[in-house]
């Protein structure tokens, strides 16, 4: 490989193929967050085409999140070990055919399975992403760099009902994995020709054991969270996923300690404070954001009664204003207080979700504009540093292990969060639909099923099939029961987010960061990394 070398009197030089780099992780990225939210408002399509079970519709969510889990701690750590360049490209391949699977897919099975396989490669790219951006930039490009990454990302996440919504209408379902073949495709071709290589000048060996343990672990602990509420959290199938992941997450603990030269993990990493605050946040933030977002939309689906298309465009404000402070953020990151970024994204986060306490059983989708301005500014702020600082927790040549980490714990926390908050909207609009005089005349002792319903589905899960005499009265109760629940997950997910802003100001500070990943130019792989290691408490 041809030796690169850069100009240390330019304090915020880079390389030809920066831009090039940045470009295919944040489109890499873009297709990753998508098919978080994209799938959601296909799920009826799906359903008439495979005649599907509720049961099924949920593992075709599920399984996605858990293939995403499973894998991103080792992709990180392996991309440091064999190059980081290498295992993206594995990753871009791997959600290319599991993206064609999936649009191809005879049978809900076939689907689920192929989901699976796509949550497989976009769990390596998610966990080397960031690794190759922090390798090409520093001091305020590196800011500037991930202030675009967290805006695309969290485009994405906005954008995926507009998107789903629309390709659905027009072209049909399977055309939301579809649309992903071309655009791998050419992210693989120009990563192939323009991102340089770069990995660990001195890589231990692979902790194949290690690797084994976590993934399993991790693996059937938020399988556990996914599936409580459907099976039951006391019952035997839940107590012994939860088990397995103890005893698994157990065993690689033990082998990180006696193993240390082969550890997946660098445990010593537990003694830097702004790690550990890094990694508590990184949980709590997507936990009470993802699951607050997906409940936004059932209620401007759902309760309002938008189409998946015209429920995207209701949601621009958030779009607008999470784009807006991601570009911003990205330019702060080398100046502003770590504690100060990641907390005031935190509390806006926690502002926007108790502004949704504005809105009432009469309410149009307006009533939710100073919530999503709220919510898109904090979204915004989140990202880029939490990015550029996963990286900066630890010297150069162990960046995947960090990034691998640190969207490990994003993604543990999304997936866990989804379920935990959304088994508690479940839980409070039932228990409010119980509570209405109509719903226990019309509906006697199936009040509960139906509150449910409504819970899944909106008012109209129910008003559909009943006479015009009773069903506006049981559209009113189910609409109040609705937004009650969706108060209530609202305070939920800002009482977390603030605990999340709490422990940014009391843990994060730059002193224990990598003063030269933030500063100083790019270290290409041909020469050793001269960073010093980061201070630790």
């Amino acid at each position: 490989m041809a030796e690169h070398r850069f100009d240390d009197t330019l304090p915020h030089s880079r390389s030809g193929s920066a831009v090039w780099t940045l470009v295919v992780v944040s489109l890499s990225t873009f297709m990753l967050m998508l098919d978080l939210t994209v799938v959601n408002v296909a799920l009826p399509d799906i359903r008439r085409a495979f005649d599907s079970t509720f049961s099924a519709l949920q593992w075709i969510l599920d399984a996605y999140a858990l293939g995403l889990a499973a894998v991103l701690l080792a992709a990180g750590s392996l991309a440091d070990r064999l190059g980081r360049k290498r295992v993206f490209d594995v990753g871009l391949i791997v959600f290319v055919l599991a993206s064609l699977a999936c649009g191809l897919a005879v049978n809900d099975l076939m689907l689920i399975l192929a989901r699976f396989a796509q949550g497989l490669g976009g769990a390596i790219l998610f966990a080397v992403g960031p690794a190759l951006i922090g390798h090409e930039f520093r001091g305020r490009d590196r800011g500037m760099a991930f202030g675009v990454f967290g805006a695309v990302a969290g485009l994405a996440i906005a954008f995926g009902p507009l998107i789903g919504g629309g390709l659905t209408e027009t072209a049909g379902w399977r055309w939301i994995f579809l649309v992903n073949v071309p655009v791998t495709i050419a992210a693989l071709v120009v990563g192939y020709r323009k991102i340089r290589e770069s990995r660990s000048d001195t890589p231990p060996p692979v902790d194949w054991a290690g690797m084994t343990a976590f993934s399993a672990g991790l693996f059937f602990l938020v399988l556990g969270f996914l599936r409580g509420e459907a099976d039951g959290w006391s019952s035997a199938r839940i107590i012994g996923y939860f088990a397995l992941a103890g005893v698994c997450l157990a065993v690689f603990t033990m082998l990180q300690i006696t193993r240390p030269e082969r550890a997946l993990f660098d445990l010593t990493l537990f003694r830097n404070r702004t790690f550990n605050g890094l990694s508590a946040v990184t949980t709590l933030g997507p936990f009470a954001v993802m699951s607050a977002i997906f409940l936004l939309i059932s209620y401007v689906q759902n309760a309002l009664g938008h189409s998946a298309f015209a429920s995207g465009l209701r949601f621009l404000p958030l779009t607008l204003m999470l784009f807006v402070a991601a570009a911003a953020t990205g330019a702060l990151v080398a100046k502003v207080a770590p504690a100060l970024l990641m907390g005031a994204s935190q509390f806006l986060v926690a502002a926007g979700f108790l502004a949704i306490l504005l809105v009432d059983a009469e309410s149009t989708w307006t009533a939710l504009i100073p919530a999503m301005v709220l919510i898109g500014l904090g979204m915004g702020m989140f990202n880029p540093p939490r990015a550029a600082f996963s990286i900066a927790v630890t010297t150069p040549d162990r960046a995947g292990m960090a990034s691998g980490v640190n969207e490990t714990f994003q993604q543990a926390g999304m997936a866990i969060g989804i379920a935990a908050v959304g088994a508690f909207f479940q839980n409070r609009v039932t228990a409010a639909f119980e509570e209405s005089e109509v719903a226990r005349t019309v509906f006697a002792d199936r009040t509960s099923e139906a509150g449910e319903a409504v819970a899944a589905g909106g008012p109209a899960a129910l008003t559909a099939e009943l006479p015009a005499a009773v069903g506006a009265a049981v559209h009113d109760a189910a609409q109040a029961a609705f937004v009650s629940g969706l108060h209530s997950a609202m305070v939920l997910a800002a009482v977390v987010a603030t605990i999340a802003g709490v422990i940014a100001l009391a843990t994060m500070r730059r002193g224990d960061l990598d003063a030269a990943a933030l500063t100083t130019p790019g270290v290409p792989v041909d020469e050793p990394s001269v960073q010093q290691p980061v201070a630790t408490q």
